[in-house]
């Protein structure tokens, strides 16, 4: 789809907003005539996807229990979140374009360059200010994460150190107690030999 304000974004979406919606509502002339008129209905049959998707999901297990052996349950359930994503994704994307047919402004987000930018990856730019704010709030909290591991890091090594040095000590009060023992087996040796030189 050409991008907002470009000579054929009106067309690129009348044609993307056809293939959203059932196919019947091709038939229907006046949605080409009137682009608004077709996202409108677009965004209300999205939204409506999104939350049968919804409600689907909720009730699979109950519904399909018995039917199903338990795995297929799974399986359904794992189409179910497939499917809502990129439904909600669908919704998403809607909601822009008939923002756009309605004549509101966006501003490509600065991740992308201004010629790939489409009414996907834009902001209106009442949004600018939110927008900014919501990255600084990410940021910060990435860095709080990133010294949170730091700190969990420093505390395994230092941990670590510490659990080194207490078996360290403890070998070398091993060690210790078996130098004395050999030196007390040693010294009653000795006194075993002048014993017996004594007695001779």
């Amino acid at each position: 789809m050409h991008p907002p304000g470009s000579e054929e974004f009106e067309s690129t979406a009348v044609g993307w907003l056809l293939d959203v919606v059932p196919p019947d509502y091709r038939l229907h002339g006046v949605l080409r005539r009137y682009p608004i008129a077709l996202a409108t209905m677009a965004r209300h049959h999205s939204k409506a996807c999104v939350e049968g998707a919804r409600e689907g999901y909720r009730t699979a297990r109950t519904e399909l229990a018995g039917v199903l052996p338990p795995h297929a349950i799974d399986t359904v359930l794992a189409a179910y979140r497939k499917e809502g994503a990129r439904l909600a994704e669908t919704a998403r994307a809607v909601d822009l374009v008939e923002r756009a047919l309605r004549g509101e402004v966006f501003t490509p987000k600065m991740s992308l360059p201004p010629a790939a930018a489409g009414p996907e990856d834009t902001e209106p730019t009442g949004a600018e200010p939110r927008a900014a704010g919501r990255k600084a709030a990410e940021k910060k909290a990435s860095g709080a994460e990133r010294e949170q591991k730091t700190a969990d890091k420093e505390a395994k090594r230092e941990q670590k150190t510490a659990d080194g040095e207490v078996a360290g000590a403890k070998r070398e009060q091993k060690t210790a107690g078996a130098e004395r023992g050999r030196a007390g087996a040693r010294r009653n040796s000795a006194g075993r030999g002048r014993n017996d030189l004594a007695r001779t």
